[in-house]
């Protein structure tokens, strides 16, 4: 204990400033102590700071040397050999983690540097960022000024508004001293000042087309800026103003010719308006980017607008001018059916009114032909009958024509024997052929149907009037008529271009073919045969009566009946052949009793005279009364005239067999008299034959006269040879009607 060396406590004189170090050190390890617990709150709450090891070991660094200050508070008195060995350690451990932290302070301050390189990376990037969200405000800015100019623009289809509102909307988006629209003039050599924002009425300023700064607007799709002393420029007399900087831009004009069906509009002949826009003067501003986009977009959407007002205007004026021909046409029209029902009705009349003289020619024309007569009075009647005959036919032919041409004919379509029509056209041709001692031969085929479906008064009107023409033109040799059904490989030959049979399996077409020895046709006559009163020079030179209507009535019939005809001739003299095609229908079921009555125009059968048979004739008109009593007494018949319909209901009894009858009879007409007789005669086997004897060969007639239950018709004139057959029928059948 004597070799100690401890200090013992004494207060030297500078007691003070050992007790100020004593407090001092007890405060700076306060202060170290407190530096880690606030370390360990901020990396506890921070969650992206990267160097938290560093952390901790600057913090291990820091209460490592307010350890070694705490420390101190025992060694500024006498301490032992522990103490100092505690203090030496921790001076020790401080030393080396205040190096080794020093160490790192040297590799992180760059990574802290790189950190603030990036944060000023960041900072440009926004701003460019920012550069970019202006320009996309200003490009969305321009899209709505655009927009709106568009909607301002497309809301009119004038076009003097939609260019006066360009010019104002533009003005007022881009805030401009002035905004012009020069127009191409008619000619198309000059540009005339036609609209501007500040005058109402523009001075029609006029310059050439062909100015070079004119020519690099044209030339070019964009805005150019051009010179504020050019031409087009100078819009205010000189002195008074002065632009600023100026901007010009080409306006397509389009016009309907321009357009295509199913395509772009071509601009085949470029034609522009000028549109000039001027910046004010006492200002720094300058045309920007988006703002020369907007001109020239504007000029796209005024080109548009302009495009669609030309084609309203000219849809209006089309619209205008079509209203105009529906006028004409209407009444052209209305004139028309004026005029077809004036003639329908004039040759209702005429028809009519003929029918009755002629009624009386060929009836006591026939009559007298009975009687005793020297060879040159037979000529006589007979030249008389076949004049009649012939100016029947041509009044028929006349109707025929007039209905097919207004489009009232329409076919009698049932069921008849197709053989039988070939035989009766044979035996109506056989005596007038023999008289020019022609042979005439008929062939059927033998898959040719017995019974067809059609109109068989019209198919055996065309076949006679083909084989008529045969037998007129020809004056010697032969006559062929050839009916066969049409097969595929011929429904479509050299001849039938234009003819488009529909094949089908409850219809055939059946094929006629008429050849003759006859003079011939040359091949450029031959369309002409069917064209109406028209004579080729081959039948003019023949001394042939004939009116031309019998091959163009033809035609129709055939093109009623959905055929085809044509005639063929290699040249005059060599013959002609005439053939047609038409359509006619498979019946389903064939009724045998039904068909029996088929034929209109029944053979000369049956008794010859009808002796003691009583008839009542009702007829207005005198003449033809008197006359089909004529024909009556001829035959035997015990006749009883009356010329009143009330006359022939008093008059009629059950004693009467066939009541004949002019369906235009005077008071009541013939349908009301049939009416009265099948009231007055309820059991069938007492009522008499009612049949109408009449001129009228309209289709209402007949439908008029089944519906009110008369047993036949027949139409004027009457023959003494029709008048047996047609009594011959009636008392055999008990009906007959025949066709119209």
């Amino acid at each position: 204990m004597d070799s100690c060396n401890c200090i013992e406590l004494q207060w030297p004189p500078d007691d003070l400033l050992m007790k100020y170090q004593y407090i001092s050190d007890f405060f700076i390890a306060l202060a170290y102590f407190s530096i880690p617990l606030e370390l360990i709150y901020f990396v506890k709450k921070s969650a992206v700071f990267p160097y938290r090891w560093v952390l901790v070991q600057f913090g291990a660094s820091i209460v490592l040397c307010g350890a070694t200050h705490l420390i101190n508070l025992w060694t500024s008195t006498m301490h032992s050999r522990t103490v100092a060995m505690v203090m030496t350690t921790a001076k020790v451990f401080t030393a080396v983690v205040s190096c080794i932290t020093a160490l790192l302070l040297v590799h992180i301050i760059p990574d802290l540097l790189s950190v603030k390189t990036r944060e000023l990376f960041l900072k440009n990037k926004a701003a460019e960022l920012d550069r970019e969200m202006g320009l996309i405000r200003t490009q969305e800015e321009t899209g709505r000024h655009v927009r709106m100019l568009t909607h301002e623009i497309r809301s009119t289809l004038d076009r003097h508004t939609i260019l006066k509102t360009t010019l104002v909307e533009l003005g007022r988006t881009l805030a401009l001293e002035e905004c012009a629209l020069w127009m191409p003039t008619r000619t198309g050599l000059e540009l005339q000042l036609s609209y501007t924002l500040r005058q109402q009425n523009p001075v029609g300023y006029t310059v050439p087309i062909h100015l070079p700064v004119i020519n690099q607007v044209f030339s070019s799709s964009h805005a150019v800026k051009i010179s504020p002393n050019c031409a087009v420029a100078s819009i205010h007399p000189s002195g008074k103003y002065t632009p600023g900087e100026v901007v010009a831009v080409r306006v397509p004009l389009l016009h309907l010719s321009n357009f295509q069906i199913n395509d772009w509009p071509e601009l085949s002949t470029k034609r522009y308006a000028l549109m000039v826009l001027m910046l004010p003067l006492d200002s720094a501003r300058q045309w920007r980017v988006h703002e020369l986009e907007l001109v020239e977009v504007v000029a796209d959407q005024v080109a548009v607008a302009l495009s669609h007002a030309a084609i309203l205007e000219e849809s209006m004026r089309a619209r205008d001018l079509l209203m105009e021909q529906n006028v004409a046409l209407d009444l052209a029209r209305r004139e028309a059916e004026t005029a077809i029902r004036a003639r329908n009705d004039f040759l209702a009349v005429m028809n009519h009114e003929m029918r009755t003289p002629m009624h009386a020619i060929i009836a006591l024309s026939s009559l007298l032909q009975e009687t005793e007569l020297t060879p040159e009075q037979r000529l006589m009647v007979e030249t008389i009958l076949k004049s009649s005959n012939l100016l029947s036919t041509l009044i028929n032919d006349v109707l025929d024509l007039s209905r097919l041409e207004d489009g009232s004919l329409q076919l009698d379509l049932e069921t008849f024997n197709l053989y039988a029509v070939f035989k009766e056209v044979l035996n109506l041709i056989k005596p007038i052929a023999s008289v020019k001692k022609l042979h005439v031969s008929l062939n059927l085929a033998p898959d040719l149907p017995e019974y067809a479906v059609g109109d068989e008064k019209r198919l055996m009107q065309t076949i006679l009037n083909v084989v008529g023409n045969a037998v007129k033109f020809s004056k010697d040799g032969s006559i062929s008529i050839t009916a066969f059904v049409a097969k595929a490989e011929l429904l479509r030959d050299s001849q039938t271009s234009e003819f488009f049979p529909v094949p089908g399996d409850n219809h055939f077409y059946l094929r006629v073919q008429v050849k003759d020895s006859g003079i011939g046709v040359s091949p450029q006559d031959i369309p002409k045969l069917f064209t109406k009163f028209a004579q080729t020079q081959s039948t003019a030179i023949r001394n042939s009566s004939g009116s031309g209507l019998g091959l163009a009535i033809c035609k129709r019939f055939v093109n009623l009946m959905e055929g085809h005809i044509w005639i063929e001739s290699e040249g005059l003299g060599k013959g002609c052949t005439a053939t047609f095609m038409v359509k006619l229908g498979i019946p389903e079921r064939l009724n045998e009793p039904e068909l029996a009555f088929m034929p209109k125009v029944p053979p000369n059968h049956g008794p010859t005279a009808f002796p003691g048979l009583k008839v009542l004739v009702t007829d207005e008109n005198g003449v033809s009364r008197k006359v089909t009593k004529g024909l009556l007494v001829h035959l035997g018949c015990d006749v009883t005239m009356v010329s009143s319909s009330e006359e022939c209901l008093r008059v009629v009894s059950n004693e009467h067999k066939v009541v004949f009858m002019d369906a235009c009879a005077p008071g009541m007409d013939g349908y009301e008299i049939a009416v009265r007789m099948h009231e007055k005669f309820t059991k069938r086997h007492e009522r008499p034959i009612i049949v109408a004897l009449t001129g009228n060969t309209d289709k209402v007639t007949k439908e008029n006269c089944m519906r009110v239950g008369m047993d036949g018709v027949i139409l004027k004139p009457v023959s003494l040879d029709k008048m047996r057959s047609v009594l011959s029928d009636l008392l055999e059948h008990r009906v007959l009607f025949e066709a119209i």
